[in-house]
């Protein structure tokens, strides 16, 4: 055996390691949290560090939902999240089809700047966003929180789904035109259920920004009975010595049942939404 061939056997076994290494890394705080969340306040304040409860213990998930707060704000979520992926979807599958069927002036120039505007970071957009919903009385309703998010997942959710249109021959339409089917036919009997995987992906990316998101809720939302989420994460404190201190325990179970839909939905799609972002990356 030469040593070429040594060195080319040990590449999968290097390269797995290196694997599994950033695997621990970046699972270890998931699982810290969710240590924690189960561990007695004395445990969690212990200058020892426990790394599985020596006393397990829901007491800090009946704080989490016994608050009354948890079931709130979830609706908040809810009701921001289904809005904003909704919409998101239905105006990227439509922008999506147009951009990849038809053949119009403009069509480079708006296709150049949608990733223009997927490069831009959104709190720079956070502020005009600010100013206009202010001046159109949105500030502070669940419209103006979903159309946020939608201006922020829509591009990448139209070049994703361009990417499934471009996937279909261009013959399967005419085929269909030929038939007698009108272009609202083809289009909603013919090209969107090949393109669905394209459209679950989609809807799982949105879902999941929106879902995650802290700053623009906060920053939007003046009512504190309308945020979502995230920003009731903020807000577990307790009082140790006549001081206001963070209920680490509270908190932790908190973001663990925080994060429970978003795990499972990506569980359960996660080829779909790996099939759509390499399909949207390569294809144009």
């Amino acid at each position: 055996m030469t040593t070429r061939t040594r060195r080319l056997r040990r590449l999968p076994w290097i390269s797995s390691s290196i694997a599994i290494v950033f695997c621990i890394v970046w699972a270890f705080p998931v699982y810290w949290m969710v240590n924690t969340a189960f561990k007695p306040r004395s445990e969690m304040l212990s200058s020892t560090p426990h790394f599985f409860p020596e006393a397990p213990t829901f007491d800090n998930f009946v704080t989490a939902i016994g608050s009354g707060q948890f079931l709130v704000y979830l609706q908040n979520s809810v009701i921001v999240v289904a809005g904003a992926v909704i919409l998101a979807i239905v105006l990227s599958i439509f922008a999506a089809a147009a951009l990849s069927r038809f053949r119009f002036r403009g069509r480079r120039a708006i296709l150049v700047l949608i990733l223009i505007v997927q490069m831009l970071p959104g709190t720079a957009l956070l502020i005009p966003q600010f100013l206009i919903f202010n001046s159109m009385g949105l500030l502070g309703t669940y419209w103006g929180l979903i159309f946020a998010y939608v201006a922020s997942v829509l591009p990448f959710s139209i070049w994703v789904m361009r990417g499934f249109f471009l996937a279909i021959p261009i013959e399967i339409d005419e085929a269909a035109r030929i038939d007698g089917a009108s272009t609202w036919q083809v289009l909603t009997k013919v090209l969107f259920p090949l393109v669905m995987p394209g459209i679950v992906s989609s809807s799982v990316f949105a879902f999941i920004a929106a879902w995650n998101d802290y700053i623009v809720a906060f920053t939007f939302m003046k009512d504190q009975a309308n945020y979502t989420l995230p920003v009731w994460l903020n807000s577990f404190t307790v009082s140790v010595g006549g001081e206001l201190g963070t209920d680490y325990g509270g908190q932790m179970a908190a973001a663990t049942l925080f994060s429970l839909p978003v795990v499972v939905f990506f569980m359960i799609i996660q080829r779909n939404l790996v099939t759509g972002m390499s399909a949207g990356a390569v294809k144009g």
